[in-house]
């Protein structure tokens, strides 16, 4: 069983899969802040109510971002911690990806990089990029995108999709990982990617399609 935690945004989520990573049960909610601290209940609750029990666990799997500081410091202490207590591999999945992947009709994907920037995912590129929030609402026209809901209201996106749903994709996505090498992610290297843009990098345009 893989136990998947996925906190990057105000809208976490943490599911359980098999091995292969079909879905068991996820549960993603609105954590206004609250997410550090809501994140180990809930998934003690989901275990509970599928009948599971941690040490089921063959995988542990996080989201590392990019994202809120307090939510991917948590996740990944909490994972780390089961991993090395369980004695079960560890896998890092990038959480924008992982939100795309949980939304197939979603087209891009969006999560804060600072006060007045954005991480833009869009399908099918490897790396987000940054753009000006006030650009966003232009960028997405037309399109659907997963984005956290606080982001969505802050930045008045409409066609937006929470990623409650995300860390279900984050249990697929580590076991296609497991699958090619089953020792996962080195623990001591596996670090989450805050929301804070790289100095230097400007703000840039980007056209969804």
């Amino acid at each position: 069983m893989i136990i998947a935690l996925e906190s990057a945004s105000s809208d976490p989520s943490v599911a359980i899969a098999t091995p292969d990573g079909s879905s068991i049960a996820v549960d993603g909610w609105r954590g206004e802040g609250r997410q550090g601290s809501e994140l180990l209940p809930h998934l003690l609750v989901l275990l509970d109510s599928a009948g599971r029990d941690l040490h089921e666990a063959t995988a542990l799997a996080v989201g590392t971002g990019p994202g809120s500081f307090t939510g991917l410091r948590v996740s990944m202490s909490v994972a780390k911690g089961l991993s090395l207590a369980l004695g079960v591999p560890l896998v890092g999945v990038p959480s924008l990806a992982a939100w795309l992947a949980s939304e197939p009709d979603a087209m891009a994907a969006v999560a804060r990089a600072g006060a007045q920037d954005a991480y833009l995912l869009i399908r099918d590129e490897s790396e987000p990029r940054i753009v000006a929030a006030a650009q966003l609402a232009d960028l997405l026209a037309g399109s659907i995108a997963v984005v956290p809901t606080e982001l969505a209201e802050a930045f008045t996106l409409i066609d937006a999709r929470s990623p409650r749903l995300a860390a279900g994709a984050v249990a697929s996505m580590a076991a296609i990982r497991l699958d090619g090498d089953p020792r996962g992610d080195d623990l001591d290297r596996l670090e989450p990617w805050y929301v804070r843009a790289p100095r230097g990098v400007a703000p840039t345009g980007a056209e969804v399609r």
